[in-house]
């Protein structure tokens, strides 16, 4: 049985992947957001939900203590958040990250450039892949609500294939990762349904 601490965790991906952790896995979750209030309805035996911000990495420190697996499904600051999970995996000696970041990154897609829009995400990925953390980015395609698992992955240094994939299949893969700790260990996927 594996501890599972889940970042921004009431993000649409955080919320289908806690599905299927708890039908299919007898992970123990740590669902850690701003507003422990928008998880109240969550009731599990194996879910403990507590109020944070990963910009503060005193807090994130302490929520780490325990931790397995450190998943991060955020927005906002996210070179500054990549910092501060770092350090407090370095300092609570948490190893697996799993940090969900955009497809374009690398400038992968073939026939787009998506700019500065996605300096954020590329500037948070160089923090994570400049760690010793046996990380996975994902790098997922646009985002469905399709109820489906159906996805594949490319490596970084691939093009990227697709345009769109479900955030079921997302949470399928962050599931697979977080229960196979040695899957995908510092790899950048892409992750698009296939054509």
């Amino acid at each position: 049985m594996s501890n599972v601490l889940i970042l921004g965790a009431n993000g649409g991906i955080a919320r289908q992947a806690i599905d299927i952790f708890l039908q299919e896995t007898d992970a123990q979750l740590t669902l850690y957001l701003r507003n422990a209030n928008r998880m109240k309805n969550m009731e599990s035996n194996r879910i403990r939900v507590e109020e944070g911000d990963v910009m503060n990495v005193d807090n994130l420190k302490e929520a780490m203590a325990g931790q397995d697996v450190v998943y991060a499904n955020l927005s906002g600051d996210l070179e500054k958040m990549a910092k501060n999970i770092v350090d407090a995996m370095d300092a609570s000696e948490v190893k697996r990250l799993i940090f969900i970041s955009s497809m374009g990154i690398y400038d992968e897609v073939p026939g787009e450039k998506y700019g500065s829009v996605l300096n954020p995400y590329r500037k948070a990925a160089q923090v994570i892949e400049a760690s010793d953390l046996d990380y996975t980015i994902l790098r997922p395609a646009w985002f469905t609500h399709s109820n489906e698992i159906d996805y594949e992955t490319t490596q970084k240094g691939e093009l990227f294939k697709g345009a769109e994939v479900s955030r079921k299949s997302v949470a399928d893969l962050v599931v697979k990762l977080a229960t196979n700790p040695a899957m995908e260990v510092r790899s950048s996927l892409g992750v698009n349904k296939p054509d």
